[in-house]
């Protein structure tokens, strides 16, 4: 599990410039993009051949009055074609802002997580080594239930029997249907079912995931339970009542992220909207062949096609980008990474690394004296000490009497 998540780089972030060309015009058989827009494009480029292949044999056939009622000429496509480019264009900025926004709200739980950890870490002799564990392990839990929250992922029906009367099983009543295909039917109510030895459910013992299943929010619950922790921390000197505020302030913030999330995983880009945008593109796509066609001839199916490829291409794009939390970003990667920087144990070697900034163990304050400075020069103490009193008992310059004038 560790090498899994003590990772800062995943191979797949690849920033693609101008001299990949050759890479990914070879990789186009590939695409996902493709893969989702290849029956558009197919029908689309079948109808333009149709279209020059009809419009060919009548030319050949001596029926030049028919092909040239089949020529529309430029006009009306070009006319329409800036619409549709607006459309096309709104969309998927609108989409793009979905994704920005969602990358920030996960961005805003990543830093409140490491920010939390790290006053209870300050404050451990306050906060009791018991209660920093609980949080920390609510910590590590938190992004992976909200994952599920708004990206369910359930046991499928082949798991489900084999850990069936299995003591590692956790049934999760959803508040929602969910896929038939992950889930199992009993007594008319949809259930998930889950192992117990996986992230997050392995964090927390069986009495908190009884009330953790049965819960209709999860990641609210979570969140829930970390204030009842904070508020049950005893006042001292060195804990007061504005270091509890600032650990809810904290809890707040994660709560105010559920919503975020919540916001953009259920809030559709407008019905109307899209479908006007797709039938729009569609039939200004069917209908392009007959304003190209006099000229390219049988080359309109190809041609037809490239041009359908790119604006389904920038239609799915938005479609895809709409709802980032369903691929287009990588959430595993996010909670590996929060649990790698809140959980400290024997379990994870990334955060005991991050615990030993909170520990003094072997170290010294005269260590800090003998690290040299941005130069390489290395001062002891001592040295220093007899560089200021040097500057103090320089001669000061002698001063001229009030009314002496100086020439």
């Amino acid at each position: 599990l560790d090498n899994q998540i003590d990772t800062y780089a995943d191979p797949n972030d690849k920033r693609y410039s101008a001299s990949d060309w050759a890479h990914n015009m070879l990789s186009l058989p590939y695409s996902t993009i493709l893969h989702e827009i290849r029956s558009p494009v197919g029908w689309i480029t079948a109808w333009s051949t149709l279209v020059s292949l009809t419009y060919k044999m009548c030319q050949w056939n001596g029926m030049q009055s028919l092909a040239h009622k089949m020529c529309l000429g430029p006009t009306p496509h070009s006319l329409i074609a800036s619409s549709i480019g607006l459309l096309l264009v709104f969309r998927t900025n609108s989409a793009y802002q979905r994704f920005t926004e969602g990358r920030k709200t996960w961005e805003q739980i990543l830093n409140t997580c490491r920010d939390i950890t790290r006053m209870t870490s300050v404050y451990e002799h306050n906060v009791g080594l018991k209660r920093k564990q609980r949080i920390q392990r609510l910590l590590a839990a938190f992004p992976y239930v909200l994952q599920h929250h708004i990206q369910p992922r359930c046991l499928d029906h082949s798991q489900c029997k084999e850990l069936d009367c299995s003591p590692h099983v956790l049934v999760l009543n959803e508040p929602r249907s969910i896929s038939i295909s992950h889930t199992k039917k009993r007594g008319g109510s949809r259930e998930c079912w889950v192992d117990k030895r996986a992230l997050p459910w392995c964090l927390l013992p069986d009495p908190v995931l009884s009330k953790l299943g049965n819960s209709h929010n999860r990641p609210l619950w979570v969140t829930d339970r970390l204030s009842l922790e904070i508020t049950e921390i005893k006042y001292d000197d060195n804990f007061t009542s504005r270091e509890r505020l600032e650990l809810l302030k904290h809890t707040n913030t994660l709560s105010k992220c559920i919503g975020h999330c919540e916001r953009i995983h259920q809030t559709a880009v407008p019905l109307n909207y899209a479908r006007h945008a797709l039938r729009s593109l569609t039939m200004w796509s069917f209908t392009l062949p007959f304003g190209v066609v006099d000229k390219l001839g049988l080359l309109t199916g190809p041609v037809v096609g490239i041009v359908a490829w790119l604006m389904y291409g920038v239609y799915e794009i938005g479609h895809r980008i709409e709802d980032p939390f369903q691929g287009s970003l990588r959430l595993t990667d996010l909670c590996n990474a929060i649990y790698r920087d809140v959980m400290f144990g024997d379990r994870n070697q990334a955060g005991m690394r991050r615990q030993s900034a909170f520990r003094k163990d072997f170290e010294k304050e005269s260590d800090w004296d003998r690290v040299g400075d941005a130069f390489g020069v290395c001062r002891t103490e001592k040295e220093i000490l007899e560089g200021m009193l040097e500057q103090e008992t320089v001669e000061e310059p002698e001063l001229l009497p009030d009314d002496a004038v100086q020439i």
